[in-house]
């Protein structure tokens, strides 16, 4: 048998830290655009929609982060075997929903610069029927991942080994290696090939669209995309070379003890550089928009007004202002999104 007790010893000290770290961080960035939202009821475009539920998917796929943590510091699956679906099943929904809508999103930006002249009845009709689009997504991100809840459970690694884990499990071997490859290729398939295309094609048209246009703003609006393929490549292009890797070689029987270790410590590594990505999404997709960063300036002087009453006046004064700023924007046609470049 080949002993992993370095890879044990690897992820007890890394997994634990990395994603506690971005549990917070996720969390809060994700939270902030969900209030951003709320507060000033910003969705007035499509883009607005797929970030408000890209927010959503991230904050419910990073709350089951401490119970990996746990998991990963005990080496020990503690929380039984409901947990163990839930957790598993959230973290399929959002890899899918996630990256299905980055995907939206690249086509909602290439309407709305590429297509410029048609965009404003061609997003309006969309938007009407945003909620159909996003509901369908989230089913359908449920529907790919079915199997996560079906076969994920927690039962101990072998007869000799009074510890549990988390993981999928199926009746044969044979079975087993069958419906692990076609997951794999599922979720690289949803999770990586479909958005990756959505966006190379839509980002070069946008890029080109830009370059003829007339625009002091157009260089920084193309390093802006430039910085979000590039990221969305660094986060995802690892990780899923390494899945594509597991599934090419999965039952495999001729792997060698030392090809065993390389590829866990790959998988691990990057999977924790692929989970960074919903921790970029608020700074990517949401803060980088000029108008969605001064909504979230006006939050924060809303609540620091909040904490000292000697500035009550203040505060009042400060939300006459953010209700008038409110209804100028509302002035703006349904063309208008709080996501800028």
């Amino acid at each position: 048998p080949c002993s992993k007790l370095e890879v044990r010893n690897f992820t007890k000290a890394f997994l634990p830290v990395a994603y506690s770290l971005i549990c917070i961080i996720g969390l809060v960035g994700n939270t902030f655009v969900v209030m951003t939202f709320a507060l000033y009821e910003r969705t007035k475009s499509m883009t607005d929609v797929y970030l408000l539920n890209m927010a959503i998917a991230d904050i419910l796929f990073v709350l089951t982060l401490p119970l990996w943590a746990v998991n990963y510091a005990t080496h020990e699956w503690i929380f039984g075997d409901f947990i163990c679906k839930i957790t598993r099943g959230v973290y399929a929904i959002n890899f899918s929903c996630g990256m299905l809508l980055l995907a939206f999103i690249s086509v909602d930006r290439y309407i709305a610069i590429v297509q410029a002249t048609k965009s404003f009845k061609l997003r309006a009709r969309t938007l009407a029927h945003s909620k159909l689009i996003c509901l369908a997504v989230w089913v359908s991100s449920i529907l790919i991942s079915t199997s996560s809840f079906l076969y994920s459970e927690s039962y101990s690694f072998s007869t000799n080994e009074t510890k549990k884990i988390c993981d999928q499990r199926f009746d044969r071997m044979s079975e087993s290696i069958m419906l692990k490859s076609l997951l794999l290729c599922l979720q690289v398939g949803f999770g990586f090939f479909i958005p990756f295309i959505f966006m190379i094609f839509c980002y070069t048209f946008i890029v080109k669209s830009l370059q003829q246009a007339q625009n002091s703003k157009k260089n920084k609006a193309i390093r802006v995309i430039v910085l979000i393929v590039a990221v969305f490549l660094v986060c995802q292009v690892p990780y899923n070379i390494v899945l594509l890797m597991t599934a090419i070689n999965m039952g495999k029987i001729d792997k060698s003890c030392e090809s065993d270790k390389i590829m866990a410590y790959a998988k691990y590594t990057t999977e924790a550089i692929a989970f960074l990505h919903c921790c970029m999404n608020p700074v990517l997709y949401a803060f980088i928009g000029v108008k969605f960063r001064s909504y979230f300036v006006k939050i924060m002087k809303d609540l620091c007004c909040m904490r000292y009453k000697k500035y009550n006046k203040r505060g009042s004064r400060t939300n006459s202002d953010v209700y008038h700023s409110k209804q100028s924007s509302e002035t703006l046609t349904d063309n208008g999104s709080s996501f800028t470049m």
